[in-house]
């Protein structure tokens, strides 16, 4: 019982729990900034480059072709344009969780709370620690 007990606690721990929702939000949050990059954002960089479209970009290693027996063989290419496709994607993605880390960063900064103000002083003639309000050392009896 005490392993299940364990596992029950670490399952359901805030940290845990966040991390899956974290997942499940960067799940669904993936093809959004991929549209974004695929529809918004690279058009207009393939435009400035002269009408580039990165996703087309590929190096053909073996032609397609059509073997003896009449099946067609699919060609081989390395498509290194959906590469830099999904670099500027990552590029992207990386750079909207750093921003929203820094501004949970500024609120949970402004959330802290401030220190309590001090309640006690130490008393200039024994440095023994007294009371804030109190006028004179309860232990050497000096005026503070």
């Amino acid at each position: 019982m005490g392993m299940l007990k364990e596992f029950k606690d670490f399952a359901v721990k805030g940290n845990v729990m966040d991390m899956a929702i974290g997942i499940i939000i960067g799940g669904a949050f993936t093809p959004i900034v991929k549209s974004m990059v695929d529809d918004i954002i690279m058009p207009p960089i393939g435009m400035l480059l002269g009408g580039v479209d990165f996703s087309e970009y590929k190096l053909v290693i073996q032609e397609a072709s059509v073997a003896a027996d009449g099946t067609e063989v699919a060609a081989v290419a390395i498509n290194y344009g959906n590469f830099i496709n999904i670099c500027i994607t990552f590029v992207i993605i990386a750079f909207a969780v750093f921003m929203l880390v820094k501004g949970m960063n500024r609120l949970r900064r402004e959330e802290e709370a401030a220190p309590a103000a001090p309640t006690t002083k130490d008393c200039p003639h024994c440095l023994m620690s007294i009371p804030i309000a109190a006028t004179k050392c309860g232990h050497c009896t000096s005026p503070v």
